[in-house]
């Protein structure tokens, strides 16, 4: 079976602030050492989809850097390969992408030209580990049009910024997108998987009408079409909800299990690889509970903190609860708790950045 694989990485995230400013959410750091995207491309890599296309628009540069010639996801080939799309202009003018279903419109050749049968869609910007092969097995199973990924959120989710989706056995009988009040909670995850030919008839037959969003198309097709959502019980999150799910999400990684599902379940997660050296712990360091990437320097106290390739913390400096992205400085007697620093921030000796009623964020270069 042949799939096309589309990523969507082209939102702004204005939820994510200054942590956006520069780069799109699919670019943003996560982890110590990847990107949000490497998430969706490994697990699609790992299903054995050799063709994927990434759409992007908003501060592409950081991410079309990362992703290079697709080499570290073994998609550097001459059949399929890795495809960025981005808007452009062309004869008869030119257009900022309006929505998801106008993005992949847009770059339709694509979807003409390929081999594929099928295609599946994802987002750059979700945190999960997932076995395509599954949902595939279950779409064609139970004889669907379209399959859905959805999954029943607990408590940790506001439901109100999700598409609530109402089933009746494996069909999916009605979503309503971002509802004031979720008749139950069971989310839309934003995956979707169909035969390529139906996406195509579907996006010519709506976006030339105005309909640009493509789960609204999805969502008047509901009566029509054999709509089915498969229930994903994983690990998941949307990192582009903001500041507070970012920190979430990174903190969620010190916590074994989920640590365990997301880099030894369902193949591995690929990433650009950098030349830096093992992290140093100096003698009167002390690091607990924290991850400590490639190139760090210790010899203050770390605790329940993720640091990205090259940070150093100094000695008698204090880092607690935080997120510190790559390059970046805390001196000596420095406290940071609670805190998000970006990348080649500097925290001056004795400075203290403490959040109190929410997480503190220093932007990209930022000095205190």
């Amino acid at each position: 079976m042949r799939v096309l694989g589309l990523i969507l990485a082209g939102g702004q995230s204005k939820m994510l602030g200054s942590l956006v400013s520069k780069r799109a959410s699919a670019a943003l750091p996560i982890f110590g050492k990847y990107r949000a995207i490497d998430f969706t491309l490994s697990n699609m890599v790992n299903a054995g989809i050799k063709k994927v296309g990434v759409l992007t628009q908003y501060n592409p540069r950081s991410l079309m850097d990362h992703l290079g010639s697709g080499k570290e996801w073994d998609l550097d080939r001459k059949n399929g390969g890795l495809f960025l799309l981005q808007p452009y202009v062309s004869q008869e003018g030119y257009y900022w992408y309006k929505g998801t279903a106008d993005a992949i419109f847009q770059n339709m050749t694509i979807l003409r030209r390929g081999e594929e049968d099928y295609v599946l869609i994802g987002s750059g910007d979700h945190i999960y580990k997932a076995d395509f092969g599954d949902i595939f097995n279950f779409h064609f199973s139970t004889g669907a049009d379209i399959t859905l990924l959805v999954k029943e959120l607990d408590e940790t989710y506001d439901l109100t910024q999700y598409g609530i989706v109402k089933l009746s056995g494996n069909r999916v009988m009605e979503i309503e997108e971002k509802p004031e009040n979720p008749k139950n909670n069971t989310a839309f995850l934003g995956i979707y998987f169909m035969n390529k030919y139906l996406l195509m008839e579907l996006l010519y037959n709506y976006v030339n009408r105005g309909e640009n969003d493509l789960l609204n198309i999805v969502i008047s097709q509901i009566d029509r079409l054999k709509v089915h959502g498969y229930v994903f019980r994983g690990y998941w999150r949307n990192i582009k909800k903001g500041v507070a799910e970012y920190f979430r999400v990174n903190m969620d990684c010190l916590k074994r299990e989920i640590r365990e599902e997301l880099f030894y379940k369902h193949g591995k997660v690929y990433t650009k690889l950098k030349d830096f050296p093992p992290p140093k712990i100096g003698g009167n360091a002390v690091v607990k509970n924290s991850i400590v990437s490639d190139g760090c320097i210790v010899n203050g106290y770390v605790e329940n903190s993720i640091l990205f390739r090259g940070v150093v913390v100094k000695a008698g400096a204090v880092v607690e609860n935080s997120v510190v992205m790559q390059d970046a400085v805390v001196e000596e007697g420095a406290i940071v708790r609670n805190a998000i620093l970006d990348k080649e921030v500097l925290i001056r000796q004795e400075a203290k950045l403490i959040g109190r009623d929410s997480i503190a964020v220093m932007e990209k270069r930022a000095v205190l």
